[in-house]
């Protein structure tokens, strides 16, 4: 049987049956069954006839018309409906599958959703947010998109989806800066991630000031095309000032200003007394050489070491950690504080602590010469670095001294001072267990860090690069190995696969897209990252070995941080792939950090022979404890960000149009980011500023190129700059990029005969 063809086209066909196969061979059973069956799948807009033929995969107009009438039929019998969008959707269908996520808004166009139980972000149009606002819990609607643009046929379809509700509110308040008019004013949010105003009534601005840094409540939140509308609630000073400026970043992060008066009270009433019969529960280590090391302007020392050699000529050394738990009790103000805020924050000048100070730099404080309790980890150390035998329980201590990194260092290099032989003895052990460590295949990261020197006022004087010395790796190897055989000791005591529920750190494998990535552009700096094992992790430590003191040290460490898993609190003891662990967990820092807290607890009850706890209960502890974590470090990124722009402005008044060696550290579609060698602030040259061309980004190598010029600014590039502006209240510094120096003309020399 011929096949229909007007001699204008192609005859219609279906592409998966034969070439001979026409209008006639279609079943229009099959034909309106199988057309449901499309519709009848979830999609958010529902369905053209277009987007049909193109699931059937037919073309040619007579295709669209059959399919256009069978489409009518459906419509008849009420199987599909026409939405408000002019596209099908099936009657009774289930709409689309739903899940709960996290709003992360990353531009004005669109945002993602990360959601329970799937790996891959969902993207979302920001007209879909349905008044969702960035880090926001909301019910996602999942549909599958068949007409992203660029998708080839054999391609499976693009996942997109919609917020269907909100069901938690990150935030209720949100700081920014007050624009006042007559009648009305408006608030700019701080928050690069919140792309939205706030409008005020002029009767519910308290009484701030034009320029004022502030706090809105939000009474309504924003819909497409619409503000949200608010109250201002708190005035926070007049923006660009570094109080203001400090108690905003502390409101923008919902940081607590202050304990509530009842948690303090508490604090109060907790016994400085140490019971008799408390110290007779415990091992006395109080006539046994005991010191701290810490940053000099520390004020709360919750480790110490103590050192004694023993008569088999091995060393026992005890990791002592400050006995939060026997002073906060569950279920108490102390307790339930302590639990909500998870962890301390460390601004550039202040800390949020997690505890008053009462606990935090009085009684659990691991002070010098006085007698503190303590959790321990206790080693013998064979003179290798091997680990003969191992104790954990409660101990008490008497420090004999308060070491700086400084101090410990000096008497490092120069082998005097007060206890200069125990520190060495220490500094021995330490780099032996180290190299043990790296065997394994443990990941060096490096990654430079600065500190601000400030004045009484809170103004950067000048930016410090901190340095990790033998001292500093001293401290932090016998805190990992306490951390490591902590973890290692409670899984281990139930053998089979019911094991005791446990609080691990735990640090995956990075993916292997990234890796693979990741090892294609290191490739360029002349660098070789093997992409599985062990030699893996040994070709990243030679790349960092290699890397010290070069330009591009410091972006491509932190590039390498970045391509790695996040680590994560869980109790799925899924081991530690950065330190090369099979278990490992938080044992050291119980003033800081709530993980610590529960790790003392569960120790403790499984040293007893106490039963597994709820595993269920503990992974949501974890949960709570690793989002309160990213809060902690997002809100020290900005305050460190906030005196980074301080910095640079004053360097710019008082050197204008200073000319800084930089870095480039990342392409956007808006610009490029350069961080300034001289003083590790990152800036933005934004692309609008690029006027010697049209620049477009070339996401997958790293790069802009100009459409004209073909002149490239790449991921690791060397340039020059100049501070073009800076703004405090939005914590950014714009760049400008120094114009290519002209070539210099060089004159052939004149050769004899030659005209």
């Amino acid at each position: 049987m011929k096949s229909k063809n007007n001699g204008k086209g192609k005859p219609f066909t279906n592409k998966k049956s034969s070439s001979k196969t026409g209008l006639q061979d279609i079943d229009p059973k099959k034909l309106k069954a199988k057309v449901l069956q499309i519709i009848s799948k979830p999609k958010h807009f529902g369905y053209s006839s277009r987007t049909v033929l193109r699931n059937l995969n037919w073309e040619n107009k007579h295709a669209k018309t059959l399919v256009q009438s069978v489409i009518e039929e459906l419509l008849e019998e009420g199987l599909i409906y026409l939405t408000e969008e002019d596209r099908y959707k099936a009657s009774g269908a289930p709409d689309a599958i739903m899940h709960v996520g996290t709003i992360d808004h990353v531009n004005q166009r669109f945002a993602f959703a990360t959601l329970e139980g799937i790996e891959k972000d969902i993207k979302i149009d920001t007209r879909d947010l349905h008044s969702a606002v960035d880090g926001d819990t909301v019910k996602v609607a999942i549909y599958e998109d068949d007409e992203v643009e660029g998708r080839k046929n054999n391609q499976p379809p693009v996942l997109s989806g919609a917020v269907i509700e909100v069901l938690k509110r990150k935030r209720q308040e949100i700081v920014g800066v007050v624009q006042l008019n007559k009648t009305f004013a408006f608030v700019l949010p701080d928050s690069k991630k919140i792309y939205f105003d706030i409008y005020v009534p002029i009767d519910k601005i308290a009484g701030a000031q034009n320029g004022d840094k502030v706090m809105v409540k939000i009474t309504e939140w924003p819909m497409v095309g619409r503000n949200a509308n608010g109250i201002i609630t708190k005035i926070l000073g007049k923006a660009g000032e570094h109080k203001a400026e400090m108690h905003a970043i502390m409101a923008e992060y919902d940081l607590p200003f202050a304990f509530p008066k009842n948690v303090e009270e508490s604090a109060k009433r907790v016994s400085s007394e140490i019971p008799d019969k408390e110290i007779a529960k415990r091992k006395d280590f109080r006539k046994i050489t005991t010191f701290t090391i810490d940053p000099d302007n520390a004020k709360d020392f919750d480790d110490a070491l103590s050192i004694q050699k023993l008569k088999n000529g091995n060393w026992e050394i005890g990791v002592h950690i400050a006995d939060v738990t026997y002073y906060v009790k569950p279920n108490t103000l102390l307790e339930k504080e302590a639990y909500e805020r998870a962890t301390s924050v460390y601004l550039v000048d202040r800390v949020v602590p997690m505890l008053p100070e009462r606990l935090s730099n009085g009684l659990c404080s691991l002070v010098p010469n006085e007698d503190r309790l303590t959790f321990a980890a206790v080693f013998e150390i064979k003179p290798d670095g091997n680990i003969a035998n191992e104790w954990f329980g409660r101990t008490i201590i008497h420090s004999d001294r308060r070491f700086s990194y400084e101090e410990a260092q000096e008497r490092i290099e120069t082998k005097k001072g007060d206890f200069a032989k125990e520190i060495n003895i220490l500094n021995d052990l330490a780099k032996k267990i180290c190299e043990m460590r790296f065997q394994a295949g443990a990941i060096s990261f490096e990654t430079s860090e600065v500190k601000f020197k400030l004045d009484e006022n809170g103004v950067p004087l000048a930016l410090v690069q901190k340095v990790r010395k033998d001292a500093h790796k001293l401290i932090e190897e016998f805190m990992l190995l306490a951390n490591k055989r902590v973890a290692h000791f409670v899984y281990e005591q139930q053998k089979g696969e019911n094991k005791n529920t446990m609080v691990y750190r735990v640090h995956e494998a990075p993916n292997p897209d990234k890796i693979a990535t990741f090892a294609t552009f290191v490739k360029r700096f002349g660098y070789k990252i093997e992409t599985q094992g062990k030699k893996m992790s040994n070709s990243f430590n030679l790349m960092s070995k290699d890397l010290e003191g070069k330009p591009e040290q410091s972006i491509l460490q932190s590039l390498a941080v970045r391509t790695m898993s996040k680590a994560k609190y869980t109790t799925e003891p899924k081991g530690h792939f950065g330190l090369a662990f099979e278990h490992y967990s938080h044992f050291t820092s119980p003033i800081r950090r709530y993980p610590d807290m529960m790790t003392h607890r569960l120790l403790q009850h499984y040293l007893t022979k106490g039963k597994s706890v709820s595993k269920e209960e503990y992974e949501l502890k974890c949960k709570h404890s690793s989002d309160r974590e990213k809060r902690a470090a997002d809100a020290e990124r900005a305050s460190i960000k906030y005196k980074q722009v301080e910095f640079m402005q004053n360097v710019s008044k008082a050197q204008n149009n200073k000319v800084f060696d930089g870095i480039i550290t990342g392409v956007t579609e808006f610009g490029i980011y350069v961080e300034i060698i001289e003083t590790k602030c990152e800036g933005l040259v934004r692309m609008s500023d690029l006027g010697d061309d049209f620049y477009t980004l070339d996401a997958q190598n790293y790069r802009v190129i100009g459409q004209n010029s073909k002149k490239i600014y790449s991921f690791g590039q060397a340039v020059q700059v100049y501070i073009k502006d800076t703004n405090l209240s939005k914590r950014t510094i714009d760049l400008e990029l120094m114009p290519d120096k002209p070539k210099k003309e060089t004159k052939k020399p004149f050769k004899k005969g030659k005209f």
